[in-house]
């Protein structure tokens, strides 16, 4: 049986394609239809939604709502459960400024004007208001979307069912092609390569950062990494990824071998330019958890499944796990990769990551 044909026999590919090019839709401000079981949403994300596509979707649908994470409204200060969504049902014709104050990063409670009732009944929990929010999430955007029903899609505009919209991450990760693999020497270990994992559905690659020997019979020394473009890349202050990369490396290498398995999900799972977007927030006053939240996102979004499915791929099952964060070790453990030992990665602070790693510490009980 081949590769495609054994896929095929277990999910769905065509729906992680279709889920993917829904993302990109969002991303340029495009329309997509949310298939569920009591019907069809047209659905946009409010953030990229431009007057003119507003206007048109005005003629389309009787009612638009604008639906965002209990978060986000709370936040605002619009009477939301943080745990709930949050559905706004908009004024007959609502303005392009109105839906815009909602996913403004900079807006604070009390200066959205009114625009309509904040509903967090049963119809938030409907399987359509969590998809279009994921959607959003995935595409990088400010956790917002603007649907309304339809009767038919619009000519051109693709369907996603809200079922393969919730479920993405989860099969994405599935799925990996191991597509490339090249010797990689590193300053702190010359015997070192790395080796590429792309989605299925063609999304961003994850890496592993192979180090040395080691023997898959006994616990292989793991980092499993976020990528972190600011910490990694430019030695920022403000957080600790640089060095727990750099050092993960280094204490690997020392040990004669390991895995560094690198995750495209920066800055928590929200995206580079929502923690930019944090990290102003954060400039006023909140810290890390609390931004994210302002924001409308999780504490942490982070999923580690394709991490799972990496180690897999290599042959390993059982790690000791290079962290302070106690929930990677039960997300690890919960994907049938067995944690026998956390081995701490923690350094010094400085002026800027201070108050970094002591909202971790006191939010999320990393260990330092």
């Amino acid at each position: 049986m081949t590769r495609d044909s054994l896929i095929a026999t277990t999910h769905k590919p065509a729906a992680l394609g279709e889920v993917r090019r829904a993302i990109d839709r969002f991303r340029r401000g495009d329309p997509v239809v949310i298939a569920h079981q009591g019907g069809l949403v047209l659905a946009f994300a409010a953030e990229t939604l431009v007057e003119p596509t507003l206007v048109e979707a005005q003629g389309l649908v009787q009612e638009l709502l604008l639906v965002t994470t209990g978060y986000r409204a709370s936040a605002l200060g619009l009477g939301a459960s943080p745990s709930q969504p949050a559905i706004i049902r908009l004024p007959r014709r609502p303005t392009l400024s109105q839906i815009r104050a909602v996913t403004d990063p900079t807006t604070l409670a009390g200066q959205v004007a009114p625009i309509g009732t904040v509903q967090t009944d049963d119809d938030a929990h409907r399987p359509f208001v969590t998809a279009s929010i994921t959607l959003t999430k995935l595409a990088g955007l400010m956790p917002a979307s603007v649907i309304g029903d339809i009767a038919a899609p619009p000519p051109g505009v693709p369907v996603v069912t809200s079922s393969d919209i919730i479920d993405f991450s989860q099969n994405s990760a599935r799925w990996l092609d191991r597509v490339a693999e090249a010797r990689m020497p590193l300053a702190a270990s010359e015997k070192t390569h790395i080796v590429a994992f792309r989605p299925y559905d063609g999304g961003p690659e994850a890496l592993a950062i192979v180090i040395g020997e080691y023997d898959v019979a006994e616990p292989v020394l793991t980092r499993i990494h976020s990528a972190c473009f600011t910490g990694d890349l430019l030695g920022s202050l403000r957080c600790d990824c640089g060095d727990q990369l750099r050092g993960a490396i280094e204490i690997i290498a020392a040990s004669g071998g390991g895995v560094v398995v690198y995750l495209p999900q920066e800055g928590r799972g929200i995206g580079l330019v929502n923690k930019l977007r944090a990290y102003a927030l954060q400039d006023s006053g909140l810290d890390t958890f609390d931004a994210n939240q302002h924001l409308g996102f999780q504490p942490d979004e982070r999923s580690y499944a394709m991490a799972g499915e990496i180690l897999r791929q290599l042959g390993i099952s059982r790690i000791r796990l290079l962290t302070n964060n106690p929930e990677k070790i039960d997300a690890i453990a919960s994907l049938g990769c067995e944690v026998v030992e956390r081995v701490p990665l923690a350094f010094d602070a400085n002026p800027h990551n201070r108050n970094y790693l002591l909202a971790k510490a006191r939010r999320s009980s990393h260990n330092f």
